[in-house]
């Protein structure tokens, strides 16, 4: 079933502030609804509808590059998912409490550069979809943009607020995320005012992304360190043999020219020795 708030408050503030936005970014980010209910037509792929359906897997969304779970648009035709809040995301964000500093403009690409751009909220890589700020450097998910300063979470009976970088971030020491059960690996931390409860953004964003709800565990990708540690002990491994097989070989062919060598000194000696009778 679609969200129909969700799309008529995206394109009312479509229509309402039109004159806003380049031409291009409007027709690029307008979402169509069709007659058929639950169906859109997204500008990321015109080719084909796209369905809204529910099913409790797994999903990587075509547009964010991010995990979900349960209801998405989906193409009947393509490997095409999309979040609901992907597929429905407005152009622009104009207050935020993540950042009401200054609107939010969606763009479709990562910033580019050499330096890769992360999200100020979960501390990710964004390498798709994203609300980035003109202004400053801020960056965000659209799932982290689901999330709010203040909320509450199933896994918690708490209010959880989003506490200041100032205070505490993921890469704290002092820090440990009570629902991962681990430090790290950077953005930003739920924290309960009540009691010692602290959660990562990163695992709150489970939360709104359907991963939770559907009771799957987002798949933990190998670390490069952990990557560049197997590559290392194999190339030393694979030296070690050759260096080996190479003494090996040496060594065989030492004694084999050694054994050759003695069987022609022995088939050029006289038959009375070098000291034989004149």
């Amino acid at each position: 079933m679609i969200n129909s708030k969700a799309f008529t408050k995206s394109t009312t503030f479509l229509s309402k502030h039109k004159k806003r936005f380049p031409p291009s970014m409007e027709t690029q980010t307008q979402t169509l609804i069709s007659p058929i209910f639950g169906e859109i037509t997204h500008f990321s792929h015109p080719q084909h509808p796209l369905v809204q359906v529910r099913v409790p897997y797994l999903f990587t969304c075509t547009g964010c590059k991010e995990y979900g779970a349960g209801s998405r648009y989906k193409c009947q035709q393509c490997d095409v998912h999309l979040h609901e809040f992907c597929a429905l995301a407005p152009p622009s964000l104009t207050t935020h409490s993540l950042h009401h500093q200054h609107h939010l403009v969606f763009y479709t690409k990562p910033g580019g550069g050499f330096i890769r751009s992360r999200c100020d909220i979960c501390g990710k890589t964004t390498k798709g979809y994203a609300y980035r700020c003109s202004t400053c450097n801020f960056e965000m998910h659209p799932c982290c943009a689901k999330l709010c300063r203040q909320m509450d979470f199933p896994v918690h009976p708490h209010t959880l607020i989003l506490l200041p970088t100032t205070t505490l971030t993921s890469g704290d020491p002092n820090f440990n995320c009570n629902e991962c059960n681990r430090k790290g690996p950077g953005g930003r931390v739920y924290g309960c005012t009540v009691c010692d409860y602290y959660l990562h953004a990163v695992c709150a964003k489970n939360m709104v992304n359907g991963l939770y709800a559907n009771g799957i565990k987002a798949p933990e990708k190998p670390s490069r360190l952990g990557a560049a540690v197997r590559l290392a002990s194999h190339v030393v491994a694979g030296f070690i043999g050759g260096l080996l097989e190479g003494i090996g070989e040496g060594v065989g062919e030492a004694i084999f020219d050694s054994m050759v060598k003695s069987k022609s000194i022995g088939r050029s000696r006289p038959k009375g020795g070098y000291g034989g009778r004149d």
